[in-house]
């Protein structure tokens, strides 16, 4: 989605305040504590249901009913009644880009219905046209969120939309998916991007009739543009920062991802945790460049390493979004794009360019996450992990295909074989289920989407995820969109492929635990475990199935730390 945040410069300024300011001082746990009168849902393999957890310090020590939980408990030990409330394991964010969602403290939000208030082409050239005014002249503007297939226009915005916000400053405009950008004549003049400039491997540049570019890039040739938007200054990296850890916390969320990082992102972010920003988990993926260096004895992950902080698989991206037209499928899509009835959208790079980088980084025993929406993308990732195991068996790769939007049934097979598991951003079918269903994979196609039944049937597990800042951080609602794939207009949008809430809930815990290979510390309630747990005011299991979205968060506790506490009326 986003591969960079910060750019260099801003990542050393920010490592330069985080070291100069204050830290925020991080209280250690308990020594002894108790959760009890509950309904504890430990997620284990046998999915047990208890009544309270002992902890001490950072770790559980006992699960199971009250009185065996009265026998760890003395006078020192703090207890908490929940009075019948529910705890779950902490939730694992399975793919995010941890802390995109900061945008709100230093963007412009161009979001519609039903994440923000845009609903035409008009009020994004208004609403930005707001943030020109105060915003001293030549500086950079960022929006972020738009979405052309929710404008009444239905269509991306341009230069010249752009051009009447502001010709003073250069703005770009990311789109909801964040594989595409809309850039006004002064960020284009800026960028050197005219009609002479050709288009990247793996990118196009949008054009008019005249050849000139009208500001829509797609893929990699959006990203010099959001890099460009995206140069925060220290006092905005720790904006983002802060407001990231803090919406993430009150959400439930133990473990974050950034999940597609350079090397100076991934210094800012463990640093910021260092200065005592992020009382969360972070799980982060470094980008290809970082996992060839890696390969190469180039870097090593070891300083960085703690329970709270890891850098985990390398993400690689191979096709963009099918909401975008750039997602890479095998049949055409369903609305032409542009007319063109075989157009099926493209590759980021060569079938056997995948394979090539694959295997290297499979040889080095790195574990990755491949970026796949379309079925002709699957089918490339599949290709690239079967040469690999074939170069340099692996009994057990876990490479993750992020999204896995479009996977067919005899994917999830082949997935089997080769060691691929996916994940699923299942929360598409509630954004943009009409949307996929009526323009870009039909009916049938749209159907299948997100296959999280039919995985569970063959015995291919996964987790699912919602790509924040794409949609917002909302773990409830994933697991709300995973049991009952309704979409925004009410519909149900393939009513095979819906599971159960126990299921629903395990995607984000011990399977969102399994993926990146920590399910031995986190993702269940079993003793030995790093106490991250989360309370509800209701039980997912016990609720009507339509009531799971609106479950409120009580308290999040991370090794032990209650890191956010819900006020009571």
């Amino acid at each position: 989605m986003l591969k960079r945040i910060l750019t260099t410069t801003g990542v050393l300024l920010l490592l330069v305040a985080l070291v100069i300011a204050a830290t925020i001082h991080t209280p250690a746990p308990p020594a002894s504590q108790a959760f009890v009168n509950a309904s504890v849902l430990t997620m284990d393999e046998n999915d047990r249901v208890a009544e309270a957890v002992y902890i001490e310090n950072n770790r559980i020590v006992a699960v199971g009913t009250g009185e065996q939980i009265d026998e760890h408990i003395t006078s020192s030990t703090y207890v908490v009644d929940l009075e019948g409330r529910t705890v779950i394991p902490g939730v694992i964010d399975a793919h995010g880009h941890f802390p995109g969602s900061g945008f709100a403290v230093v963007g412009v939000n161009l979001a519609s219905p039903p994440v923000g208030t845009i609903t035409s082409i008009e009020e994004t050239v208004e609403t930005l046209r707001a943030q020109a005014e105060d915003t001293p002249e030549g500086e950079w503007i960022m929006g972020y969120q738009y979405d052309d297939t929710l404008v009444k226009e239905k269509r991306h915005p341009t230069r010249h939309d752009l051009d009447r916000a502001s010709t003073d400053h250069p703005i770009v405009a990311m789109h909801v998916s964040g594989h595409l950008s809309v850039a006004n004549s002064k960020a284009l003049e800026l960028l050197e991007i005219d009609r002479s400039t050709k288009d990247p491997e793996g990118g196009i540049i949008r054009r008019e009739e005249s050849g000139d570019p009208d500001g829509v890039l797609e893929e990699t040739a959006a990203h010099p543009a959001s890099e460009a938007a995206m140069n925060f200054s220290a006092r905005e990296g720790i904006a983002m920062v802060d407001y990231a850890a803090a919406e993430y916390a009150s959400m439930g969320v133990t473990t974050a991802q950034s999940g597609l990082a350079p090397k100076s992102m991934i210094d800012a972010l463990y640093w910021a945790q260092w200065a005592g920003r992020v009382p969360i988990r972070l799980e982060v993926w470094g980008d290809a460049e970082l996992g060839r260096a890696w390969a190469r004895g180039e870097f090593d992950p070891a300083p960085y390493a703690s329970d709270d902080f890891r850098v985990g698989a390398v993400k690689i991206v191979h096709d963009g979004s099918i909401q975008g037209y750039t997602g890479y499928l095998s049949e055409p899509y369903h609305v032409p794009f542009k007319g063109d009835e075989s157009y099926r959208g493209y590759p980021i790079m060569k079938r056997e360019e995948l394979a090539e980088l694959v295997t290297e980084l499979h040889e080095a025993d790195l574990h990755m996450a491949i970026h796949g929406n379309g079925d002709a993308a699957i089918d490339d990732i599949i290709f690239a992990l079967d040469a690999a195991q074939k170069a340099h068996h692996r009994p057990d790769p876990r490479t993750i295909v992020i999204h896995s939007q479009m996977a067919r049934d005899d994917q999830l097979d082949r997935m089997l074989e080769v060691g691929l598991t996916p994940s699923f951003f299942v929360a598409h079918t509630y954004y943009w289920g009409d949307r996929h269903r009526d323009i870009f994979m039909g009916p049938e196609r749209a159907e299948r989407m997100s296959p999280a039944a039919t995985s569970l049937a063959k015995g291919l597990r996964f987790s699912i995820h919602l790509d924040t800042p794409v949609v917002p951080i909302d773990p409830m609602l994933l697991v709300w969109t995973a049991v009952n794939r309704r979409s925004t207009s009410g519909d149900i949008i393939g009513p095979n492929e819906r599971i159960s809430p126990i299921d629903a809930l395990r995607a984000i815990t011990i399977d969102a635990a399994w993926q990146i290979n920590r399910e031995d510390e986190l993702g269940s309630l079993e003793a030995g475990k790093l106490a991250d747990l989360v309370v509800l005011d209701q039980n997912p299991v016990e609720v009507a199935p339509g009531a799971i979205r609106d479950i409120e968060v009580e308290r999040t506790v991370v090794g032990g730390r209650t890191v956010f506490e819900r006020e009571r009326d």
